[in-house]
């Protein structure tokens, strides 16, 4: 997979790193490369982006900062995957409340009617494209979900996918036991939906992660070999 460089730090993108409010996240920096994934996602003040399984809210307090007063951020929830992490939705839902991160909204629904009011100029996905066709969603063919985040993207708007690697020409063999996908699948599935890939970071890629132990394994847990893709609607 070829790779291509986050380019240059937008100074916006400095502050936002370094905002006090972060004092809790700041230990996962390290590993996680805030600061290089959100500038090669192009995130922008004034837009508007998902984060889609948000997680503990890692990223969605990343992109709130960052977008400011005049953007806005959606954590979505798949009604499935809430089910099955309650803590986390309950963390992002207290995360909404919050006057500092204003610009949250929270949406749960169904994982196979993905859907937001108005239009995205960024849809992320970190660590869990991989769990849509599983069984515990359902489970939901991933081209409604590549179908409908085109449909909300702004024309030239980007889709971001961060996954755990599987090996190549696995397909989706390693979704449901080891939590891993092949990137050449994602690619083509997702410019099946009428996406052009538009870019490729290696920024979390570990050649030390066999791609043989589930991603929960002590011996890889937080230090996956993950993939970054890129993926433009066309203008």
């Amino acid at each position: 997979m070829a790779a291509c460089s986050s380019g240059p730090m937008p100074p916006t993108v400095a502050s936002v790193i370094g905002d006090p409010s972060r004092h809790g996240d700041v230990a996962a920096d390290a590993r996680r490369h805030p600061a290089e994934l959100v500038t090669f996602a192009g995130v922008k003040p004034g837009d508007t982006v998902v984060d889609l399984i948000p997680g503990n809210g890692y990223f969605t307090r990343i992109f709130s900062l960052l977008v400011g007063p005049k953007g806005h951020v959606y954590a979505v929830w798949p009604n499935e995957y809430a089910k099955e992490d309650g803590t986390d939705v309950s963390k992002v839902q207290t995360l909404a409340t919050d006057p500092h991160f204003a610009n949250v909204t929270m949406l749960i629904q169904p994982a196979s009617a993905f859907a937001i009011p108005g239009k995205a100029d960024v849809v992320w996905t970190s660590q869990n494209y991989h769990d849509y066709p599983d069984k515990f969603m359902g489970p939901t063919d991933p081209k409604l979900l590549d179908d409908a985040v085109f449909a909300a993207l702004k024309p030239g708007g980007a889709f971001v996918v961060i996954d755990h690697a599987a090996d190549p020409g696995s397909g989706l063999r390693d979704t449901e036991t080891l939590h891993r996908i092949d990137p050449a699948i994602v690619k083509t599935q997702v410019t099946a939906s009428g996406f052009v890939l538009d870019g490729a970071s290696d920024v979390l890629h570990n050649p030390s992660d066999t791609h043989q132990v589930a991603v929960f394994d002590p011996s890889v847990r937080g230090r996956t070999d993950q993939f970054v893709l890129r993926f433009r609607k066309p203008k």
